[in-house]
C-alpha cells in the first residue's frame, strides 16, 4: 500500500458515505469527537508491530506521517511475507480514525436490536456490568454464563476472567473456522504443532485451502515460489478459485466428497505397495487397521463419489508417491464442506504420512519452539517466557454446555479455550444441557460466524445480559446491553509472542499511536473489571511492562531487540529427517550428535509423541472407544435435495470474515459478494449477469446478484463469506450482499465440533 490517505480527508469521505447512508446515528463515535480529541499522538519513526485484521498476524511496521495519517508496511525484517502486506493489513489504519469507530462505552436503552444507546463512562460499565454478572450468579450460577473471543492473545485473558468469575464456559472462532485439521493433527500426531514447508514442495495436492483469497502472505509467496521452481500443483475445488488458477490440473470436485477421493488415494498407496514401509514400520503404530478400512475405498469406487476419474485418481496417487517426500496434501484452512470433517482431514494427514514426508525438505515438520529445541541441542539456546502467575481457580460444580469436559467424551481433543462455539446457542434457546443468562464476548461476532443466523439473533435477545467489546457496532454489538471500546491493534502494546517453525521465533505488538477517544486494550479491561468484581488476583500486573517483565526478565538482550525490530528468532533451522539440516545443526550445537542416528537424523521426538504408543497413530484407540472412529472410513452425507444447487462458501483476499465489511478501503473495493453460478445452469433458469437472485431453502432467504461463470461445478453456486451485516451501525456494509449464515444450519460435526458451511438452495430471478 504505498497511497496515502490523510485523515482530514478520511474523516470527510466516511463522513460523506455515512451521510449518504441516511441511517440513524449511534453515540459514542469518533466521529462526534471535537478535533483535539481526535489528535493523533504518535512517532514519525517506524515503529515494528504485529498486525490484527486477521488472524495470520503478520509482522509490520507503522508510522504517523504529518500529524495527518498513519503509513503501514510490511516489516522488512520478515523472510516469511518478504516485507509485505495484503490490502487488509494495508488498510488497518481506518480502523484507526474511523468516525464509525466506537470511542466511548455504550449502554443499550431501548429494546434489544432496536439500536438505541446512550454514552456511559467506563466506571458506570464497570458497575453494570459486576452487577448483572454478580445478579446473575447469585440467582442461577456462575457457569450460566458463557464467554468467547474472536481468538488469539485476547484468549486467556477472557478466560483469566471466567475463571475467576466461576464459569467452566468459554470459547474462541476454532469450531467456526481451523479447528478440524488442528485435532487431525492431535489423533495422528499428538500435537497440533505441525507446519507445511511449501516452498520445497516438488508436488502439492490442495483440496480448497485457497491461500491467494483467504489470504495468507508467507503461504502464497511460498506455494508461488514452489510452483516457479516446478511444483506440480494439483486442485480439487467445486470453483475456479485463485490458486486453482495457478494449478496444473483443476478438478472440480463435487462439493462434501473430498473424503472419497483422499480415501481412494490410500486405497492405492498401500495395494499397489507405494508407501514408504520403512518409516511406517519404524515410526507409526495402526498400519494393519488403516490397510483394512480402505480396502473397499478402490478410484472405481471414489469416481462415482466425488466426480474425479478413477484413471486420474491412480495417476495423481502415482506422480504423488513418486514425488516423495518432497510431495503434501496440504490439510487446509477453510471452513467446513461436509459433516464428517474428521474423516477427511484425518485422512489427509495420514496419506502424508504414508509417504514418509515428515520432516523432510517440502513436507511436513513439527513446530520447534523454545523447549523443544533446547531440548535437541543441549543447551539453552532460545529463551523460554513465563507467564504471569494467578492463583488457581475454584473448580465449577457444573461441566460445560459443550460436552468436551465429559469422562470420554467425543469432542475430548477440543481444547477448553475453544470449546464448540455453536453450542451456546443450545443453552441459551433450548436450555440444553442447562438454560444459559448471560454472554460476555471480545472481539468476536457470532451474528455472522456463526451458521443459522436466525438462531443466533434468538439466542442474545432471550438472554438476560449480553456485553460485548469491539471496535465496532458490531452485529452482535447491535443486539447487547452494553459495549465497550476496544483500542485498536494500532493503540496497545501486547505481551511477547514466543512461537516456533523450523527453529523458535518471537514477535511483539507495539502500539504506533496513543489510544484515541476513551478507549482501553483488552488486558486493561479486564483487570479492571475483575478488581470491581473482587478477583483482581487472577490479574496480577500493574501495566503490560509487568508482564513482559513476568515473562522475558531472564533476557534483557531479546526484550531490546524486539522492541527494536518486532521479530526475533533463535539457532538455525532443522528438520530432523534431512541430513543435511541435521548437520547444520550438529556443527552449531555438537552436544545433539549424541541424537543422531546412523542414517544423519534426529528421531527421538518421534518417540516422544503425545500419542499412548509415543508413535504417530494410524489408528486412534480413544476415538475407536468414543466414537467409534478409530479407523478412516466414509459416511454418506446428504447435502442438499434433488431440486437443490450445492450453497459452498469461500474467502476473499479482501476482507477478514465479518471483521472488516465496514472498513472504508475494503468496502470500496469490495462491498458486496455476487453470487457465481454456472452459465449453463444461469440459462435453464433465465437468469442473466447481474440479475438479482434469490437464493432459499429450509434454514432462510436471501437476495444477491447473479455472477455467471463457467469456473464453478453446474449444480453449485458460491459467495464469498463475510456480507450481509445486520447491524446499521455499520453503515457502510448494512445490507449489502448475501449472508451466508442464513442459509446454513445449526449443526455441530462429529469429534471436531465444527459448523457445516455446505447446504442446498433453490435459486431463481428475484
Amino acid at each position: 500500500m504505498t497511497q496515502m490517505l490523510n485523515r482530514r480527508s478520511f474523516l470527510k469521505l466516511s463522513s460523506t458515505a455515512a451521510a449518504a447512508a441516511g441511517m440513524s446515528s449511534v453515540p459514542g463515535l469518533l466521529g462526534a469527537l471535537e478535533p483535539e480529541q481526535k489528535a493523533l499522538v504518535g512517532s514519525a519513526k517506524f515503529t515494528a508491530s504485529v498486525c490484527e485484521m486477521c488472524s495470520t498476524r503478520c509482522p509490520i511496521e507503522a508510522r504517523v506521517e504529518n500529524k495527518e495519517g498513519v503509513f503501514i508496511r510490511g516489516n522488512p525484517k520478515s523472510k516469511g511475507t518478504g516485507g509485505r502486506v495484503c490490502a487488509r493489513g494495508g488498510s488497518g489504519f481506518n480502523q484507526l480514525y474511523d468516525p464509525q469507530r466506537i470511542v466511548k462505552p455504550l449502554m443499550r436503552v431501548g429494546e434489544r436490536g432496536e439500536g438505541k444507546w446512550k454514552e456511559v463512562s467506563w466506571d458506570e460499565a464497570y458497575t453494570f456490568i459486576a452487577q448483572k454478572l454478580g445478579e446473575i450468579k447469585e440467582k442461577y450460577g456462575a457457569h450460566t454464563v458463557a464467554f468467547s473471543a474472536k481468538g488469539g492473545w485476547e484468549t486467556d485473558y477472557l478466560c483469566n476472567f471466567a475463571g475467576g468469575y466461576g464459569s467452566p464456559n468459554t470459547f474462541d472462532h476454532g469450531t467456526t473456522c481451523p479447528l478440524a485439521y488442528g485435532v487431525a493433527l492431535e489423533t495422528v500426531f499428538g500435537t497440533s504443532g505441525v507446519s507445511r514447508d511449501f516452498g520445497k514442495c516438488k508436488y502439492m495436492i490442495n483440496l480448497g485451502h485457497n491461500v491467494y483469497e483467504g489470504i495468507v502472505i508467507s503461504y502464497a509467496r511460498a506455494i508461488s515460489e514452489a510452483v516457479e521452481a516446478g511444483c506440480k500443483l494439483i486442485s480439487l475445488d467445486p470453483r475456479y478459485s485463485v490458486l486453482s488458477s495457478k494449478a496444473t490440473e483443476w478438478h472440480p470436485v463435487r462439493p462434501g466428497s473430498d473424503v472419497a477421493f483422499i480415501l481412494a488415494l490410500i486405497n492405492v498407496l498401500i495395494t499397489e505397495n507405494l508407501y514408504d514401509k520403512k518409516f511406517v514400520e519404524k515410526y507409526c503404530e495402526g498400519f494393519d487397521e488403516l490397510k483394512a478400512s480402505v480396502v473397499t475405498y478402490t478410484p472405481e469406487w471414489a469416481e462415482k463419489e466425488c466426480d474425479i476419474s478413477a484413471k486420474d485418481i491412480k495417476r495423481i496417487a502415482h506422480e504423488y508417491a513418486k514425488a516423495a517426500p518432497a510431495a503434501m496434501i496440504d490439510y487446509g484452512h477453510r471452513v467446513t464442506y461436509t459433516p464428517e470433517e474428521i474423516e477427511l482431514r484425518r485422512a489427509i494427514v495420514i496419506a502424508n504420512v504414508l509417504i514418509g514426508n515428515i520432516e523432510k525438505p517440502g513436507g511436513y515438520y513439527f513446530n520447534k519452539g523454545a523447549s523443544m529445541y533446547n531440548k535437541l541441542a543441549g543447551e539453552k539456546v532460545a529463551p523460554v517466557f513465563k507467564k504471569f502467575k494467578v492463583p488457581e481457580f475454584k473448580k465449577s460444580e457444573f461441566k460445560r454446555i459443550d460436552g468436551i469436559d465429559l469422562p470420554d467424551s467425543e469432542f475430548g481433543y477440543i481444547s477448553k479455550k475453544r470449546g464448540i462455539y455453536q453450542k451456546i446457542l443450545d443453552a441459551a434457546v433450548d436450555g440444553v444441557p442447562y438454560q444459559l443468562k448471560g454472554w460476555v464476548m471480545t472481539r468476536s461476532n457470532p451474528v455472522m460466524t456463526i451458521t443459522n443466523t436466525d438462531k443466533v439473533v434468538e439466542a442474545l435477545k432471550k438472554l438476560e445480559f449480553v456485553a460485548v467489546m469491539d471496535i465496532y457496532m458490531s452485529d452482535t454489538a447491535w443486539f447487547a446491553d452494553i459495549v465497550l471500546p476496544e483500542s485498536t491493534y494500532l493503540e496497545r502494546d501486547e505481551e511477547f509472542i514466543a512461537g516456533g517453525g523450523k527453529n523458535p521465533t518471537y514477535q511483539v505488538r507495539q502500539k504506533v499511536v496513543e489510544p484515541i477517544g476513551d478507549t482501553k486494550p483488552y488486558w486493561m479491561v479486564f483487570k479492571e473489571l475483575a478488581t470491581k468484581m473482587g478477583f483482581g488476583e487472577y490479574f496480577p500486573y500493574k501495566d503490560m511492562d509487568d508482564i513482559r517483565m513476568a515473562q522475558a526478565a531472564d533476557f534483557p538482550e531479546l526484550m531490546f531487540e524486539l522492541k527494536k525490530n518486532g521479530l526475533a528468532s533463535a539457532g538455525v533451522p532443522l528438520l530432523l529427517r534431512d541430513k543435511k539440516s541435521v548437520a547444520d545443526f550438529v556443527a552449531k550445537y555438537p552436544a545433539a550428535q549424541a541424537l543422531v542416528t546412523e542414517e544423519g537424523y534426529i528421531d527421538a521426538p518421534f518417540f516422544e509423541l503425545k500419542t499412548p504408543s509415543k508413535k504417530i497413530q494410524l489408528f486412534d484407540a480413544k476415538l475407536e472407544k468414543t466414537a467409534g472412529r478409530g479407523s478412516i472410513s466414509f459416511r454418506p452425507v446428504k447435502l442438499k435435495e434433488d431440486d437443490e444447487l450445492f450453497f459452498i462458501q469461500g474467502k476473499t483476499a479482501l476482507h477478514t470474515n465479518g471483521h472488516t465489511g465496514n472498513i472504508l478501503w475494503l468496502n470500496n473495493a469490495m462491498p458486496t459478494n455476487a453470487v457465481w453460478i454456472h452459465t449453463e445452469t444461469a440459462n435453464k433458469l433465465g437468469i442473466k449477469n447481474g440479475d438479482k437472485i434469490e437464493l432459499a431453502n429450509k434454514y432462510g432467504k436471501q437476495i444477491g446478484e447473479a455472477l455467471l461463470t463457467v469456473g464453478i461445478r453446474k449444480d453449485t453456486v458460491f459467495a464469498y463469506f463475510g456480507f450481509g451485516h445486520i447491524s446499521k451501525g455499520l453503515k457502510r456494509a448494512y445490507g449489502k450482499g448475501v449472508n451466508s449464515g442464513t442459509l446454513l444450519p445449526h449443526f455441530t460435526s462429529p469429534v471436531v465440533g465444527m459448523n457445516l458451511h455446505t447446504s442446498g438452495v433453490k435459486v431463481r430471478k428475484a
